[in-house]
């Protein structure tokens, strides 16, 4: 066993534990300072889930409640003169999830029950909204200190619902009367801070607390959660030198993989790259690259969106709109781009100052690879077959062997059952983009040239793949086309050779009838 190996807090969320069992922590605590240490007394944080947000909710109570033991040699030490405790009240409503109205209500006395123990409390008052208040009333007086309130994933008990409106409303009015008491007890509080996925408009964190500071678009706070490439570097530089002896290159190229993988985040404009921090932990805990993120929590929920919005795979990224448009109130979204921005599934790639627009798409090969894997049974009903289809394609085309990957595409759809709709040319032209994105390679769609549009652009390692598709014709017919209207052109200084790819679709097999591969001349 390597005794030297850096030990990452792996599913864990308690910043005295990680420090006190020695594990791995990326010092973001001069950002705790300086955001408990503003003008704003509320403050909301929203993030993608498993980014850190319980984690620095735990760092506050632990520096609210003056630990100071916890905090030697990271950056407040340094900053903080005073150390001065506070009553700390801290709620999870991350287990507050799938629940009707009367459950969600014994939940949250759960947690109150939970701060009263803290204190020597006891209560036997039903209404939460009362005890709340009566709760932050008495610790004043025990402690004869302002309190501090804590809450994290304040919109969990919210996110599962937010497609059913009755529901919804049932269970917002239940949440709405718990957090009244944070603008009621103003003059009790000394600091309340929230963390969430979603802005939901009609709590009254948001309609009645008027003066909440919302930091999730901060330029200051960018890096508050998530990890840097500089954090990375600098803190977590054991892990990548494993990292990179178990893929056999060198620590460069691992960090580029990384990267390539993980990193692709902004939350703001300007912003430093940000690594999703559940991801980068875990492959660097296990020495290899995998779908951490996404395979932790499956977006079921995301592809029902998906479908009752009518996203195709190929509009989900690269969008341009204003902050409005993506952070604004989910449940009263007209269309599905704030729950894919604040869920992670999109994120800030470019801003421009003149339109003052965002341009907002996919963050990394991790999240596009498991959309598309996702959305695939949209298209085929997949087999165990489909993994083994995929990884035999990518290595195909590792090797540029594309007749070899269309060969194993024909074998492998003449084999499944198709779902319903499967007789356009848009069908099978999204059903190409979903499998050539899987396999991690850049793909577009209908690119415009002089001449026209190309059905599919995909570019390898290798080369640049101009592919036209026909339904029920034939490939020599895709072929002429791309030469009649000189696709290959519009492509000429892209640095890679150019295969052009005729493909014909039958709409009775539901598969590819024949193909033709030419270099471009």
């Amino acid at each position: 066993m390597d005794t030297k190996r850096q030990r990452y807090p792996i599913g864990q969320q308690t910043f005295s534990n990680i420090i006190r069992d020695g594990f791995t922590y990326v010092d973001k605590t001069a950002l705790v300072y300086r955001m408990t240490h503003s003008d704003a007394k509320y403050v909301f944080l929203s993030r993608p889930r498993r980014f850190g947000k319980s984690l620095l909710v735990s760092t506050l109570k632990s520096y609210f409640e003056a630990d100071r033991e916890l905090f030697k040699g990271l950056a407040i030490e340094q900053l903080e003169q005073q150390w001065e405790a506070y009553p700390v009240l801290h709620f999870d409503m991350s287990m507050g999830k799938h629940m009707e109205k009367d459950a969600l209500n014994r939940y949250l006395l759960h947690q109150l029950a939970l701060n009263e123990d803290v204190f020597g409390l006891k209560s036997a008052e039903v209404d939460t909204n009362v005890r709340f208040t009566d709760l932050i009333l008495s610790v004043t007086k025990i402690t004869g200190k302002k309190v501090v309130v804590l809450i994290d994933e304040y919109d969990a008990p919210l996110l599962d619902v937010v497609h059913q409106e009755d529901n919804l409303e049932a269970l917002r009015q239940v949440m709405r009367n718990f957090y009244s008491p944070l603008k009621a007890c103003d003059s009790q509080l000394h600091f309340v801070f929230l963390t969430g996925i979603t802005k939901f408009s009609q709590l009254s964190i948001f309609s009645e607390l008027n003066n909440i500071k919302n930091i999730t678009m901060e330029p200051e706070y960018a890096s508050l959660c998530g990890m840097t490439e500089e954090e990375i570097t600098s803190q977590l530089l054991p892990g990548i030198q494993r990292l990179a002896k178990n893929l056999q290159v060198d620590e460069k190229e691992a960090l580029k993989r990384l990267k390539e993988y993980y990193d692709g985040y902004h939350f703001t404009m300007p912003s430093p790259d940000i690594y999703n921090p559940f991801s980068l932990i875990n492959a660097l805990s296990d020495g290899r690259l995998s779908s951490y993120w996404f395979e932790s929590g499956t977006p079921t929920f995301l592809i029902e969106m998906l479908r009752k919005f009518g996203v195709s795979p190929q509009h989900i990224g690269n969008n341009k709109c204003a902050a409005e448009d993506f952070d604004a109130p989910t449940e009263s979204m007209t269309d599905i781009t704030p729950l894919l921005y604040q869920s992670g599934y999109v994120t800030i790639k470019d801003y421009s100052p003149f339109s003052q627009l965002y341009t907002l798409d996919i963050p990394n090969r991790e999240v596009r690879t498991g959309l598309m894997r996702s959305l695939l049974p949209n298209y085929v009903k997949i087999p165990r077959l489909a993994n083994t289809t995929v990884g035999l394609m990518a290595e195909r085309l590792h090797f540029n062997d594309m007749d070899g990957a269309l060969k194993l595409l024909q074998e492998f759809l003449a084999t499944v059952p198709y779902v319903n709709n499967a007789n356009s040319e848009g069908h099978f032209q999204q059903l190409l983009y979903v499998v050539f994105s899987i396999l991690g390679y850049y793909t577009d769609v209908e690119v415009d040239t002089p001449r026209g549009r190309v059905d599919l652009v995909m570019r390898t390692h290798h080369a640049l793949y101009v592919i036209e598709l026909k339904l029920n014709r034939d490939a020599a017919t895709a072929m002429r086309q791309i030469d009649l209207k000189d696709y290959p052109k519009r492509f000429a200084l892209c640095g890679l050779p150019i295969v052009k790819v005729g493909i014909n679709f039958d709409s009775a097999s539901h598969t590819i009838t024949d193909w033709q591969i030419q270099p471009q001349q």
